[in-house]
């Protein structure tokens, strides 16, 4: 068995290997059919800027240095076009270049010029890549079913995978990530400055917060928990995820040769050809069915944890993947019916609203299901089942997070301070959704960008910038080796700060405790990937009434003796009030609150 995961373990890494250098073994060479605009004023403007510049039917040998000069070329034709007046009969914006359709340009360029051995040999690569790392996963996985079941010291603090950061360099690495983001953000939004200078404030707001404020409240700082040492290969697993989604989110013209090998899959479910998000998808949903066994193998003596995982597998499978591609081939509008505002932050847009309309009584269902799904169904669902019922079983976020990030479940602050840092970023996450939401309304229905002094165009992109792919994905992902597998979902998520609020203060679910059984072991708080003490709730005999909480029952699963247990009482909200102790005496046994 050990042989079989070692040979599992090496075809991965493999696989890995040759999926990264992939990204070299392409050369590209721009014809003039390669170049797609949507107009051909703006076609025949490229077309001249390429042959003035001299890159038509040129070779390169790799994709930064063709890309560099198609840019230039492009934006060589965005200023030729401003110095010719516009012709009479035409649009402005059918004339000029704006400066949004350079970057759509390129990338819409790179994947027919395009030459080489991944479009002359892409099943055996796609073979060699996506094939041969399922194949290792599974070979390391399968061989787990034939251990006994039950949670067990499996060495999670010793291996340098997942024993996480000293609490220097995770300083340094947020602090990198977040100055990056920002520095790269000003430069995106080019004189939109404000937003950039905002988001910093803020930021030095919840920090003064959180040091300062809180620890006069407190008389003794609360320390943020970090080991003593630092497991330097996930800082590497950690650094190449977040070098990926930086490629996915910001720079999709350089993984044209990853976007080239799914495509045959893209036209065979949706008749389109790949984008960078069907390759995210494909990926997406290969990783959470994958990675789903390796979670069933390691809690099945948990049937809620086998349904739990299937569930997730099931929903990322079909409503995330599969129904959408369907749904395009049919011609219908691209949609998500799990993903709910403000998690899907681009809901209320305009351009989403007219294209729900414009398909007809399909369109108008999606849209009617949107808003009662978010405004109706979230506050009765989490009433009754918590916000477990969509984080820990549907959300595809929490699906990776409970599949991939399962290893790195351990690395979630316990501190104090983590808490209360998590209470303001994620509410302040929830209030910018909800603000940035009312702005692009306002817009849509007077058709004025601007709300009182803020263009409501620049706060939906900084929005989608700073929170839609920076912090969900770069961090949200990229973060798992580095501080656990739900760092999103804890400091980030919008949808899950408002099933929280409603869990909180008005739900039937709690995760109660029996104190008496406690032997502090601490498995509960140590699995718990939320960042909650458990045991300090199961030692007072408290039962868990942290917003927090997904209710994904792991720290029920690792109990050795039953203490925790997942329920919907009626009458939950006074026992979660009570703080319950045994009390033993010669004559009676009494429970003091």
């Amino acid at each position: 068995m050990k042989l079989l995961q070692n040979l599992g373990l090496a075809l991965l890494i493999f696989a890995i290997t040759v999926f990264i250098l992939t990204l070299g073994l392409s050369e590209y060479k721009l014809s003039e059919s390669s170049i797609i605009a949507k107009t051909d004023t703006h076609k025949g403007a490229i077309l001249k800027a390429a042959k003035d510049n001299q890159i038509l039917d040129k070779t390169y040998s790799n994709s930064i240095s063709f890309v560099s000069e198609l840019r230039k070329t492009i934006k060589d034709a965005q200023a030729k076009q401003l110095e010719i007046p516009v012709p009479e009969g035409v649009s402005e914006w059918d004339h000029k270049i704006g400066d949004w359709e350079i970057t759509n340009y390129v990338n819409s360029m790179v994947k027919p010029s395009t030459v080489g051995i991944i479009k002359s040999h892409r099943s055996l690569i796609f073979l060699l890549t996506f094939g041969l790392g399922v194949i290792g996963a599974l070979c390391y996985i399968i061989p787990l079913f034939a251990q006994p079941p039950g949670i067990k010291n499996n060495g999670i603090y010793h291996s340098s995978m997942t024993r996480g950061l000293k609490l220097n360099v995770r300083t340094f690495f947020i602090i990198s990530t977040m100055l990056g983001v920002l520095v790269y953000g000003v430069i995106k939004m080019g004189s939109a400055i404000f937003l950039p200078l905002l988001t910093l404030a803020v930021i030095g707001l919840i920090y003064y917060l959180v040091i300062y404020k809180e620890n006069q409240k407190m008389k003794t700082p609360p320390k943020s928990a970090s080991p003593d040492i630092t497991g330097w290969v996930g800082v590497i697993a950690g650094t190449l995820l977040i070098i990926f989604y930086v490629l996915l989110y910001w720079t999709p013209e350089y993984i044209t040769n990853w976007i080239i090998l799914v495509n045959p899959i893209s036209k065979f479910l949706s008749g389109n050809d790949a984008s960078q998000w069907f390759l995210y998808g494909l990926l997406y949903t290969i990783i959470v069915i994958v990675m789903g066994i390796r979670m069933i193998s390691k809690y099945r003596h948990n049937t809620y944890q086998i349904i739990r995982t299937l569930s997730v597998m099931f929903f990322q499978l079909c409503f995330a993947f599969l129904i959408p591609e369907v749904m395009a081939r049919l011609k219908l509008p691209y949609y998500d019916f799990k993903n709910i505002w403000p998690l899907n932050y681009t809901f209320f847009f305009d351009y989403n609203i007219n294209n729900l309309i414009a398909s007809g009584g399909i369109g108008i269902f999606m849209l009617v299901w949107g808003i009662v799904l978010a405004l109706i169904g979230v506050p009765i669902l989490t009433y009754f089942f918590g916000k477990r019922w969509y984080c820990s079983w549907v959300c595809g976020c929490g699906g990776l997070a409970e599949t991939m990030g399962d290893p790195y479940r351990q690395l979630s602050d316990k501190s104090l301070r983590a808490w209360k840092y998590e209470r303001y970023i994620i509410h302040g996450v929830l209030v910018f959704a909800v603000i940035m939401t009312i702005m692009v309304l306002y817009s849509y229905f007077t058709g004025s960008s601007y709300v009182l002094f803020m263009d409501s165009n620049s706060v939906r992109s900084w929005y989608g910038f700073l929170i839609g792919s920076a912090f969900a994905g770069v961090v949200g992902t990229g973060f798992y080796p580095l501080m656990g597998n739900r760092t999103w979902c804890r400091f980030g998520c919008p949808l899950a700060a408002y099933l929280g609020l409603v869990q909180r203060f008005k739900s039937r679910f709690r995760i109660t405790t029996n104190g008496g059984q406690c032997i502090s072991c601490g498995n509960c708080s140590t699995y718990c990937e939320m960042g909650i003490d458990v045991r300090a709730y199961a030692q007072r005999g408290q039962d868990i009434v942290r917003s927090s909480c997904v209710g994904c029952g792991i720290c029920s699963a690792v109990c050795p003796r039953g203490v925790l247990r997942l329920e919907n009482g009626g009458d939950i909200n006074k026992r979660t009030e009570e703080l319950r102790t045994i009390h033993i005496s010669e004559d009676q046994i009494k429970i003091l609150s």
